[in-house]
């Protein structure tokens, strides 16, 4: 939903991630039985955005023109609109593990390539007039396989040839789509300074400049303003607030290096403030087998990092304790407090204040997609009403 309350043509939505389902029957059935009554709280006067998950399954089954024609009717019939897709889990995302494998294929491989390039093909058929729409994607690849020679270069020479596609498709409908790299935590773009860093060296470089003017048709200037226009970032509230970086100094990097900012995801992590013989028991309900929670420890001014919640626990045990921590795992945003912790609310907030005070970015994406595994006290309620209430806070916070 278009949101008058803050600078810009901003608009609302929550990312349907958070419903399982891979197939795009699947997809659609979800859609089906959630959405129209979250509509029904939340806007019922006005059109409510859809933030559309796809798996590359579903995208390749909706790319059919039946299977599209059916989903614009059901979009018409129920006042809805698509402008944003999440394109950043390729396979499964639901009731299987996902942790590391969330990443593959990722942007040093074709298959990434033509995946993105169908779900941009799809996000421009489906955007209204005059929007422009965001697809967001994974941040490159998982850590250590970046460190691998040549796998940064690799990779921003992907991401250029679906630049070069993102220019095709606005000379060919009109529509403007954005690829959001989505800077996530123990992977190649974690911090701020990490992403800056690589579309000044990379992205923003002669070589990548040079894919898109081949494939694209433009010469080297042009292309690096398609490389601009195109490619941007979704920055995810929660990565920020495990990486505890400052929304308003974040947003101020980005701009400085001339980087987009796409998509914000409104979320939430889990904080301990204060590491004790209870973390451990307290916290293992969280570790649910399925996603990676990476930890963040600060402590002294220095910043400690664990891919998951294991080898944190392990150095727990070992000693190594003092200082907060910071878990990567979506709590609904609107609790302060999740079971025994604290969550990353108040670095929300900020984002949200930033928002009001001037345009951030045009997109603002509710993401709690780790629902169907988190503790029971947290899920009071059914799922749609979890949702519904979501986004009536962050409309509230918003005025």
């Amino acid at each position: 939903m278009r949101l008058d309350s803050v600078p810009g043509d901003v608009h609302l939505t929550y990312c349907t991630n958070i419903h399982a389902g891979e197939t795009w029957d699947e997809v659609r059935s979800s859609l089906e039985a959630h959405v129209p009554q979250i509509k029904a709280q939340v806007s019922p006067q006005a059109p409510l955005g859809v933030g559309l998950r796809l798996s590359a399954i579903a995208a390749e089954a909706l790319s059919a023109p039946a299977a599209f024609d059916e989903f614009r009717r059901f979009l018409g019939q129920n006042d809805l609109y698509v402008f944003t897709i999440n394109a950043f889990p390729y396979g499964p995302f639901h009731g299987t593990r996902v942790k590391e494998d969330v990443y593959q294929p990722d942007w040093r491989t074709p298959e990434r390539l033509a995946y993105t390039d169908r779900a941009a093909e799809i996000l421009a058929a489906l955007l209204p007039p005059g929007m422009v729409g965001s697809v967001s994607t994974v941040p490159g690849t998982f850590k250590p396989l970046a460190q691998r020679p040549g796998a940064p270069q690799e990779i921003a020479q992907n991401i250029a040839r679906h630049a070069a596609t993102l220019v095709d498709i606005a000379r060919r409908t009109g529509r403007e789509v954005v690829l959001a790299l989505e800077p996530e935590p123990c992977c190649m773009l974690e911090t701020v300074e990490e992403t800056v860093a690589f579309f000044r060296d990379h992205l923003h470089g002669e070589a990548s400049a040079a894919v898109v003017a081949e494939r694209a048709g433009l010469d080297l200037a042009a292309a690096r303003e398609a490389l601009v226009r195109h490619v941007g970032i979704c920055y995810d509230i929660c990565h920020g607030a495990v990486e505890f970086e400052e929304p308003a100094a974040a947003f101020a990097a980005f701009a400085a290096a001339g980087i987009r900012v796409a998509k914000l995801q409104l979320s939430s992590a889990l904080r301990v403030p204060a590491l004790g013989a209870t973390t451990e028991p307290a916290l293992a309900q969280f570790d649910d087998g399925v996603y990676l929670h990476q930890v963040v420890q600060q402590r002294n001014g220095t910043l400690t990092r664990f891919v998951d919640l294991a080898p944190a626990f392990a150095a727990l045990r070992a000693g190594d304790a003092g200082g907060e921590w910071r878990i990567h795992c979506h709590v609904p945003i609107f609790l302060e407090a999740a079971g025994d912790f604290h969550s990353t609310q108040p670095t929300l907030k900020a984002s949200l204040a930033c928002t009001k005070a001037g345009f951030v970015a045009p997109h603002l994406e509710v993401e709690t997609y780790t629902w169907d595994v988190l503790p029971a006290a947290l899920r009071q309620g059914s799922r749609a009403a979890a949702i519904a209430r979501e986004l009536e806070w962050v409309v509230r916070e918003l005025k």
